[in-house]
């Protein structure tokens, strides 16, 4: 099967080599076991928790289980099924302190998984993510305009084979919420949750109004603020925090939130074709937010979590992404148009002047320009397939 190589390959080889153990989570479907079969070479040892006899065994006897082990490296996919086997993974790991890379866990339900491993492996693991492809991996193998992008999927199989698109998008869909979400609430509220997932589709890129959703669903605001997490524990959705001086006004206020794959969004949203989604009334949103999930996946490609918000002033002036590397704030503005002016720019401009010097970088204007243009001495407009380059630039 053709496999395309990952951003995330020499951070992920460079925590092999200083920690005894790596941890690599991420939604189901992003690529995880692959990469890591291609990524660590035999011999090894691979066990997949999906696997019920095996998962019956761990459980069963986690001590002996662990015991059997002859050949490492060993990989352990889907390890949040089997949290009894981390204290013993943690015995084993003390005894071998200095040996690095001998134990490698995925995941694909971030909070569960969590919780078990800062209680156990705290100080003993290092902790990556790896979502779908980014642009830039996709586009070594196929290069596409920018409503192919936002209407095939980032996840491999589909992107790869963009024939299985649809029905895999509906497999996907329907896998989650049969398999996952009924692990994680009450199966009567399943039809419900469908419900929640179709409207949250239809608010991409807006902020997150916990009583919009109640009234809109007909259940209580707490299980509305307690799906959202969900979606975003599944690393479906990315909630964007508002920038403020003040971190405690950051906590309290609105998030927007964003689906990691515009994919999703266009087939619970109903749209018909690629050319009615560039021409549609999701277009910009759709473009908003496939911006904001190219520069999650950034960070997370080297081992970082994303330092990233919009901006709204008291006077109603927005940005939509804020991109903090460094100690420097990176204001970007997201516009589907091919013809970008000074007024998409002023709350760059009004931003920039509100920032010490030093802290002070350069603003983007991402918009469907054929070719860079400096529209100030500090403001440029930039191609959206620019973009991913530029950042990958700046967090090297």
């Amino acid at each position: 099967m053709l496999y395309v190589k990952r951003t995330l390959t020499s951070f992920f080889k460079k925590a092999l080599s200083q920690f005894p153990s790596v941890l690599l989570t991420g939604p189901r479907q992003s690529g995880k076991t692959t990469f890591l079969l291609k990524e660590i070479p035999s011999p090894r040892t691979y066990i997949t928790f999906d696997d019920p006899l095996q998962r019956e065994l761990a459980i069963s006897d986690p001590k002996g289980f662990l015991a059997g082990i002859e050949e490492f490296p060993v990989i352990l996919d889907e390890v949040q099924y089997v949290p009894q086997l981390f204290p013993y993974i943690k015995m084993y790991i003390d005894s071998e302190r200095d040996d690095c890379g001998r134990w490698i866990l995925t995941g694909s339900q971030q909070f569960h998984l969590m919780k078990n491993v800062t209680e156990s492996l705290a100080g003993r693991i290092a902790l990556l993510d790896l979502l779908p492809f980014d642009y830039l991996e996709i586009s070594s193998y196929s290069n596409r305009s920018l409503e192919g992008v936002l209407w095939h999927s980032s996840f491999p199989e589909p992107a790869i084979f963009t024939e299985k698109r649809d029905l895999w998008i509906r497999s996907y869909i329907q896998t989650y919420v049969e398999r996952d979400i009924k692990q994680l609430i009450n199966v009567k509220d399943v039809n419900l949750f469908n419900h929640f997932l179709v409207a949250s589709a239809a608010k991409h890129g807006q902020e997150f109004k916990k009583s919009h959703f109640a009234r809109e669903i007909g259940v209580s605001q707490p299980t509305i603020k307690k799906w959202m997490g969900i979606l975003e524990a599944s690393y479906l959705v990315f909630l964007l925090p508002p920038y403020f001086r003040n971190f405690g006004k950051r906590l309290i206020k609105s998030h927007k939130f964003y689906f990691l794959d515009s994919a999703l969004v266009a087939y619970l949203t109903r749209q018909p074709d690629e050319k009615a989604l560039i021409h549609g009334p999701m277009a910009g949103p759709l473009f908003e937010g496939w911006v904001v999930s190219e520069t999650v996946k950034a960070f997370y490609n080297v081992g970082k979590r994303p330092d990233i918000y919009f901006w709204r002033s008291h006077d109603g002036m927005e940005i939509d992404l804020i991109v903090t590397i460094d100690g420097r704030f990176f204001p970007v503005e997201i516009k589907l148009t091919a013809t970008p002016t000074l007024k998409h720019i002023e709350s760059i401009k009004k931003f920039i002047k509100l920032l010490p010097t030093e802290e002070a970088g350069e603003g983007l204007l991402v918009c469907r320009i054929e070719s860079p243009v400096n529209l100030t001495e500090k403001i440029k407009a930039i191609p959206w397939s620019h973009y991913p380059v530029w950042l990958k630039r700046q967090l090297a």
